[in-house]
């Protein structure tokens, strides 16, 4: 996986299972972060992708 690939899927795994009202396992979204944290992505990059879906969606 690349770091884009992970920055996208950390994006779309927190939009999914994070926030306040998360229901499935947080563990989902924390693992693809940190798959794309140790990829050299930064908490921004993240943010930035998870900025770009919501407005695509």
């Amino acid at each position: 996986m690349t770091k884009n690939e992970a920055i996208a899927k950390a994006a779309r795994e927190v939009l999914a299972h994070g926030g306040p009202a998360c229901l499935t396992d947080p563990h989902i979204a924390l693992r693809a972060m940190g798959d794309a944290l140790d990829l050299g992505a930064t908490h921004d990059d993240i943010k930035a992708e998870m900025r770009r879906q919501r407005e695509e969606a």
